[in-house]
């Protein structure tokens, strides 16, 4: 009876012996988790290796400087300038504008922004005083008929004696009042549609009686 005994107790002792391991570890766990949780309040933004669900913290979003919104309104000015003229210059020539929507100058410093915006505003400026912004495609097509009334569209047309001049027999006198210098008949075709351009906006079509 004696031997059936010693073989459970050893058995017992067996079985118990894991959980005796086991037990054994709890305190190199406890302790790594407490130096998890120390690491963790020094550096709260800072997420653990290997486990995607541990928040990683505050995100800070910087605010653009005041050097970064100053560039970006010189940009702005540049591209509304720019596409000004560019309406200016199409409506003279006749064609579609083209419109920018950005620019390579975003790249540029603020001196040569400032220095493209002073070169587009001084050419905005000479564009309006040659008229260029009064040719548009209704202006156009009431000089054409004008001048086909007027010279057959010759803008070397002379007429009235030496009197009337150019594509739109201009006088003299209506000549010098849009600006014009010299002989109508000499200047240049553009220049001359132009001159009519600020005239007929000036007055309208009075200035030619019988063709207007």
């Amino acid at each position: 009876m004696k031997a059936p005994l010693i073989a459970v107790i050893s058995v017992g002792v067996a079985a118990a012996a894991p959980a005796v391991a086991i037990s054994a570890n709890e305190p190199v766990r406890a302790l790594s988790q407490l130096r998890q949780d120390a690491q963790r309040q020094t550096n709260p933004g800072q997420a653990s290796v290997g486990n995607p669900q541990t928040p990683i913290g505050p995100v800070t979003i910087q605010n653009p400087t005041t050097e970064t919104k100053r560039h970006e309104r010189l940009v702005r000015r540049f591209l509304k300038l720019r596409n000004l003229a560019n309406r200016l210059i199409a409506r003279r020539d006749g064609r579609k504008p083209h419109i920018a929507r950005t620019a390579v100058q975003a790249r540029w410093s603020d001196r040569g922004l400032r220095r493209a915006i002073r070169v587009l505003r001084k050419r905005i400026r000479k564009l309006r005083a040659s008229g260029a912004g009064f040719l548009t495609p209704a202006v156009r097509a009431m000089l054409e008929r004008i001048a086909s009334c007027e010279s057959h569209g010759n803008p070397r047309a002379i007429g009235g004696g030496g009197a009337f001049r150019g594509k739109y027999q201009f006088t003299y006198g209506t000549w010098a009042a849009v600006g014009g210098r010299g002989d109508p008949a000499r200047a240049s075709e553009a220049e001359q549609d132009r001159r009519a351009a600020m005239l007929l906006k000036r007055g309208g079509s009075s200035a030619w009686p019988v063709c207007g």
